[in-house]
């Protein structure tokens, strides 16, 4: 196999293995193993699944870019991971989809980042994964962000399966008040816009930044406002 394929051999595995384990086995492995043993098996499949996209992903060759990147798609890629990270901090609070959540999807409040979408983080992911194909299309790239993507996207859509089995009556009606697609609530008049809180816009302002600054030194090359700054 040439880089790329061993790329897609390792993160199909990772992705894969993630849906097996999250989804059809872990009743199974639960009842066999204890929740805790569950976790044990899961962790070190993760760990060494990933450690293996990693390395392939840092060995496979860098190919030639699919299309020309100048500074329009720069500025989109900028904006989008922008809208990633206020999504992904917005997220980290009153989320009932966390494992452990305090909020209970019956009664959390469709404001922020959840009158957007009821799976932000997922969503933050997908997005930081268009954003990377956008501004660096070459085919290890596309291959590992087109991954993210399917990993978000589809594993947001097994959660909604999952919270309803175990909370139907909860998660019914955080279903109605909320939207697996973004807006598609404000559009429908479901959700109203506002109310992001601090911790989204002031945590995701952060974390951009940081982010972005972060491919200086980890990758040779400014990214998001940098790439005009510095």
């Amino acid at each position: 196999m040439n880089g790329a394929e061993t790329v897609l051999a390792t993160v199909t595995t990772f992705v894969g293995t993630h849906f097996l384990l999250s989804h059809p086995l872990r009743r199974p492995l639960v009842a066999a193993l204890g929740e805790k043993g569950f976790l044990g098996v899961y962790s070190l499949v993760a760990v060494a699944t990933l450690g293996a996209t990693v390395w392939a992903y840092r060995m496979a060759e860098v190919t030639p870019l699919l299309w020309e990147v100048g500074g329009g798609l720069w500025a989109i890629s900028t904006i989008l991971m922008l809208l990633a990270s206020v999504l992904l901090m917005g997220s980290l609070v009153r989320n009932p989809a966390l494992v452990g959540a305090q909020s209970s999807a019956a009664t959390a409040s469709a404001r922020g980042v959840y009158a957007v979408t009821r799976h932000p983080m997922m969503w933050a992911f997908a997005v930081w994964g268009v954003a990377h194909i956008l501004i660096y299309p070459v085919t290890k790239n596309i291959i590992l962000s087109g991954a993210i993507i399917v990993l978000s996207l589809v594993g947001a859509a097994f959660q909604d399966h999952k919270k309803a089995t175990l909370d139907p009556q909860g998660w019914s009606a955080w279903i109605e008040r909320t939207s697996y697609l973004p807006i598609a609530a404000i559009i429908a008049g479901r959700a109203k816009p506002g109310g992001f809180g601090t911790h989204a816009l002031a945590g995701g302002l952060i974390l951009w930044l940081a982010a972005t600054w972060a491919h200086i030194p980890l990758a040779g090359w400014p990214a998001g406002i940098w790439r005009w700054i510095v």
